[in-house]
């Protein structure tokens, strides 16, 4: 069983937008600034008018890990988790399990797509290939 993260005001957007297909991130009302993980401050100008709004979806690995040791009973091997930056909110990068592909295919530069998991109220962010 794969542990739930806290749902919190700052994180819930994030943790939830799967529901409609649609990744989440934080971004600063005032200058713009997109935030993750996700804060009630933007870490830049220090306004509170921080807000979350639908990115594309899309983006390219800057890392990956294929793991292949089972970390607990049961756990499929090999496994492969990227660190995608993501389109439409500079800076930002999710890291999140690779799906639909060989976990052995993945390349840096790579274009990813996000797709999503749901247990409970829970939406993971999980990525595949876009081609």
């Amino acid at each position: 069983m794969r542990p739930l993260p806290e749902l919190t005001p700052e994180n819930t957007a994030f943790w939830t937008g799967g529901a409609e297909g649609k990744l989440m991130i934080a971004f600063c009302a005032d200058c713009r600034h997109a935030i993750h993980p996700p804060q009630l401050i933007c870490p830049k100008c220090w306004s509170d008018r921080v807000e979350s709004r639908a990115v594309p979806g899309t983006g390219t690995v800057y890392t990956y890990t294929v793991n292949h040791q089972p970390w607990a009973p049961g756990m499929a091997v090999p496994f492969a988790l990227a660190v995608v930056d993501i389109d439409g909110a500079p800076g930002v990068r999710v890291t999140a399990e690779l799906v639909n592909a060989d976990p052995e295919s993945v390349a840096i530069g790579q274009t990813m797509k996000v797709g999503f998991l749901n247990i409970d109220d829970i939406w993971f962010p999980r990525w595949e290939p876009a081609q």
